[in-house]
């Protein structure tokens, strides 16, 4: 695994041919090197990457493993016939036999982003992104009534990646807060969140993590110390407590894991999917 390479080959973004085949590798030990290769919609583009990954395995003594997304078929049969990795199929894997299931034809439609554009989905999560991004750190509370979640937790426990991703994938609005030293000599939370805690979602981290990666901010400052983290993370915690808002650790969790916690809690019933 170690020194393997693996392609994710589409006529689309290979967003989705990236996205599966990676929750596919992750249960194997190892971090192969990764190579994306879009828009493969012809024979020739084809042959150019057939030519590539050929000349890879033979270099490297083993072949690459391929996961396609190919749903033009001449391109396709083509890409099997001719390249020399492990070509794993991922839409004819499913498609063939929801075909027969469903006694319907797929419409072979190459790429799912062309008129996307069109929808009221896709415009809803632009809007999302527009906003988690105008209410970032606590810089705006205007209009904070419109957040679906307001991500609270100390600076730097990952409330801004957390509040983008559930926008960009999800349409969600999310604001985010930071609790600082003064919110914690108060004992309250900041009363611009105080009317909207029921939609306060609480984040937080390992004292000795959080003071890494402060550090790497701001070496060798008071704010980055051992100490004073573990005193933001004590405090936050217990006026979270206090509070009554719902709150996870963010130290050993990807933000897909701390995302899927946060909707599952805000909108139990939602199907999210874009």
């Amino acid at each position: 695994m170690p020194n393997r390479s693996v392609y994710f080959v589409s006529d689309g973004t290979a967003i989705t041919a990236e996205t599966f085949g990676k929750s596919i590798l992750a249960q194997f030990p190892g971090k192969p090197r990764l190579v994306r290769r879009p828009f493969i919609d012809s024979e020739d583009k084809a042959r150019q990457v057939i030519n590539e990954i050929n000349v890879l395995g033979a270099t490297e003594g083993k072949r690459p493993v391929v996961f396609v997304t190919l749903v033009d078929l001449s391109v396709l049969a083509f890409f099997k016939a001719h390249c020399k990795g492990l070509v794993l199929d991922m839409f004819n894997t499913f498609i063939e036999p929801l075909e027969a299931e469903f006694a319907v034809k797929s419409n072979h439609r190459v790429g799912r982003f062309s008129d996307v554009a069109k929808s009221q989905e896709y415009h809803d999560r632009i809007e999302a992104i527009n906003f988690s991004l105008a209410h970032d750190d606590g810089q705006a509370t205007r209009n904070i009534e419109a957040a679906d979640v307001i991500l609270v937790g100390v600076s730097r426990c990952g409330k801004t990646p957390t509040s983008l991703y559930l926008a960009m994938q999800h349409g969600i609005k999310a604001a985010n807060y930071p609790l600082i030293p003064e919110d914690f000599e108060r004992g309250k939370l900041p009363s611009m969140l105080a009317p909207h805690k029921k939609r306060c979602f609480g984040l937080t981290i390992d004292p000795d993590r959080l003071s890494q990666v402060r550090n790497e901010r701001r070496p060798g400052s008071k704010y980055a110390s051992l100490a004073n983290c573990r005193y933001e993370v004590n405090e936050a915690e217990a006026m979270m407590k206090r509070e009554g808002i719902a709150w996870l650790s963010s130290t050993h969790k990807s933000i897909e894991e701390i995302s899927a916690t946060i909707l599952r809690d805000i909108k139990p019933d939602a199907l999210a999917i874009y």
